[in-house]
């Protein structure tokens, strides 16, 4: 079974091959994107220059070059490549692997081990991996879409560098594109906007983009098409998201800091890119009211109300009528002043509470419904604020033993510009009342 995942032969595949296969790169030179992990300067390029090449997590989207980074880091060590999928690779087979890989080994010749999707192996899968990578007879290097941190072992982590591939720009994949041409020995039929459209359909994937110039390469054209006739030919790429996985974190994460930035173009830009991508409204509408109680607060008390009303509006109406609701409340709070002073005196607040444990209020403010508890003091001394000039006692509310705190402390913005005015007032007061 392992002969069967052997593939180090590196002969230019015939024209019959998918393109892709056609311009795979036959040296790291030939790579293009990825500088940061492929430069003089690199991890990488720092780790050939020394000669001593580690094992690796490449993570990245997909079509950015992973398994030929990998495929050609064999090349330049000397080692023996080796892939293997984590989706069809059970434990008999990687053993076999395994084998081959020590067998090679004493017969002087490394093995450069490339796991695709290797965060799908489980916790023992990836252990498996461990006494292999630490005697040498391996040379890891796994490839991932999704966070490293959260999908592999501590323990494989500890024994990898994770290197992070990025997503092609335009630049490289319009580079890209000239290199398919120059195979094909022939330009795209296409106009220049629809050239850019074309690229934007790739939405950052190399092979995405091959695949579809080699579609658009086998039409007969007499004239060049222009961006209509592409839409017409071909379907835009889906959007890479992840309902449970990093593209879901990223975007909610910007769509709450375009929020709390007060950038309403960009939360609708983050909120919109998460619909298309098939987020559930009603996370989105969870998530916007709680952006009013946590970065607004009672710097616009209405923010809430308008939250929830769009929420309950998207109930009533469901998609994509009711989105629009969920839309307009984005607006509304990006535009809303902020202040997360409430939600900074709840968290006080919470500490001072676990802090003091048990402390009991003071006897003052207790009541005593029987006369055992009035014998002990309680509601002895309480003030009945109404009766008080102004309509505030400033007695202590606190536990005895407890410094009063201090957790609430209202910004200059919005409706909070006034309730500090109020603080303000009744501290006044209450040093007033204590002199």
């Amino acid at each position: 079974m392992a002969d069967l995942f052997d593939t180090n032969d590196t002969a230019r595949p015939a024209k019959s091959q998918p393109l892709a296969d056609r311009l795979r790169p036959k040296k790291l030179a030939d790579v293009i994107g990825q500088e940061q992990v492929l430069g003089p300067d690199s991890p990488l390029g720092a780790m050939l220059a020394a000669g001593t090449l580690s094992s690796l997590i490449f993570w990245g989207p997909p079509g950015v070059g992973k398994t030929t980074i990998a495929r050609l880091l064999a090349d330049e060590t000397d080692l023996h490549f080796v892939q293997i999928s984590a989706i069809f690779t059970g434990v008999p087979d990687l053993k076999k692997v395994f084998e081959t890989a020590r067998i090679r080994r004493q017969n002087g010749q490394g093995t450069l081990l490339f796991v695709d999707e290797i965060h799908r192996f489980n916790k023992a899968q990836q252990d498996g991996f461990l006494p292999h990578m630490e005697d040498g007879t391996i040379l890891l290097v796994g490839a991932t879409t999704e966070n490293p941190s959260f999908e592999l072992n501590a323990a494989v982590l500890s024994r990898a560098q994770v290197l992070v591939l990025e997503r092609l720009t335009p630049t490289d994949l319009e580079r890209l594109a000239q290199r398919a041409e120059k195979e094909l020995d022939r330009a795209l039929p296409l106009t220049p906007e629809a050239r850019i459209a074309l690229i934007e359909m790739a939405d950052g994937d190399g092979r995405a983009l091959l695949n579809l110039i080699e579609q658009v390469s086998g039409w007969k054209a007499d004239e060049k098409l222009d961006t209509a006739d592409l839409s017409k030919r071909l379907m835009r790429r889906a959007s890479q998201y992840d309902k449970s996985g990093d593209a879901h974190y990223n975007l909610i994460s910007a769509l709450h800091k375009s929020v709390r930035g007060s950038d309403p173009d960009a939360a609708l830009y983050w909120f919109a890119r998460m619909l298309t991508g098939g987020e559930d409204p009603r996370f989105l509408a969870r998530r916007l009211t709680r952006m009013a109680v946590e970065d607004i607060g009672l710097a616009d008390p209405q923010a809430q109300r308008v939250c929830l009303d769009a929420w309950e509006t998207y109930e009533r109406l469901g998609s994509p009528e009711g989105e629009l609701a969920l839309a307009q409340s984005v607006t509304y709070l990006a535009l809303a002043p902020k202040s997360n002073a409430g939600y900074a005196a709840y968290k006080n607040a919470m500490q001072a509470a676990k802090k003091t444990g048990s402390e009991p209020p003071p006897k003052h403010i207790l009541n005593a419904p029987t006369s055992l508890m009035k014998d002990q003091g309680y509601g002895e001394g309480y003030a009945y604020d109404h009766d008080a000039e102004d309509g505030f006692s400033g007695q202590n509310y606190f536990p005895e033993s407890m410094k009063r705190g201090v957790y609430y402390t209202p910004v200059e913005r919005g409706f909070e510009r006034e309730l500090k005015k109020r603080l303000d007032y009744f501290a006044g007061l209450r040093a007033k009342r204590k002199s």
